[in-house]
């Protein structure tokens, strides 16, 4: 399965899980889709089969409502079984709407409260860097996360220590819970801002598979400097009527209308070489 094929995957299983589930934050689920499945086809090292692995690449989602994302694609990955996934957020569920590591293989840390990732994440590679490890720290922050002190702070912590094994993603979808960034706290210049503080930055096409694969490349070969990708992307990537519309960062697509034209609209990009894994739901339910 290329990078291609598995992003369209993560974005139908996420549709399936937010709409059985009545769970949020399909808009941002949807616009880290493509960022996730080239980390997690093309660049990190992992062993589905042993999960603790002393050399993996440790990933963390620190915008952790964007949960159901890694959930979908570890399943993809043979982490645990994609039935699982019909658990999603419901009661007594190991995989919770913010993603946990609690019991979930593949999952380093528990997220949600934002503005923690990156710290926690430049600790690791702080230790990494200490133990001689040759593993890398990715992380992945959500723009609106940025207005937190905490990432700045870590920022400054990973310069200073020369933490070239970390490497940040950016997914600049340009909104957050309430609105724009821009008319909420403004980020701009946000590839100035992250040069100034001494990391290698690299400004790329969030859905653009090649390209983030060689930026994930770029990042592999900095030398003395954390890397931070900014990614921009749409939120509610591949779903017209989600993309750039704030609704979508708390609803779910619900029956009827919502949920047969996200459906419809992902089934027409469909890629050569896969099926829809829920075929047979979807003919059940036409019954």
């Amino acid at each position: 399965m290329d990078s291609k094929q598995l992003a369209w995957k993560i974005r139908r299983h996420a549709v399936e899980m937010t709409h059985n589930s009545q769970s949020s934050h399909i808009g941002s689920i949807l616009s880290v889709a493509d960022i996730i499945a080239v980390l997690y086809n093309d660049i990190a090292n992992f062993d589905p089969n042993n999960p603790k692995m002393p050399d993996r690449d440790r990933i963390i989602l620190s915008k952790g409502h964007a949960g159901a994302a890694v959930y979908a694609v570890l399943a993809e990955k043979s982490f645990f079984n994609t039935e699982e996934l019909k658990n999603h957020y419901v009661d007594g569920s190991r995989l919770s709407g913010h993603v946990s590591h609690k019991g979930v293989p593949g999952i380093e840390f528990s997220t949600g409260s934002l503005g923690h990732g990156l710290s926690v994440a430049a600790g690791m590679a702080y230790a990494a860097k200490k133990d001689g490890k040759p593993y890398n720290i990715y992380v992945i922050c959500g723009d609106g996360e940025c207005e937190e002190g905490a990432v700045w702070e870590a920022a400054l912590v990973a310069h200073h220590n020369h933490l070239n094994n970390l490497i940040l993603i950016i997914d600049y979808n340009k909104m957050q819970s309430l609105g724009f960034c821009d008319d909420i706290i403004s980020l701009s210049p946000l590839v100035e801002k992250w040069r100034a503080f001494g990391w290698n930055t690299i400004d790329v096409d969030g859905h653009a598979y090649k390209s983030l694969s060689e930026a994930f490349q770029q990042a592999a070969i900095s030398k003395d400097l954390p890397t931070v990708i900014i990614a921009n992307t749409i939120k509610g990537k591949g779903i017209s009527f989600m993309e750039n519309n704030i609704l979508w960062h708390y609803r779910f697509p619900h029956d009827g209308e919502e949920y047969n034209n996200a459906i419809l609209e992902l089934r027409a990009q469909l890629p050569e070489g896969i099926t829809d894994p829920y075929d047979r739901e979807m003919e059940e339910r036409q019954v």
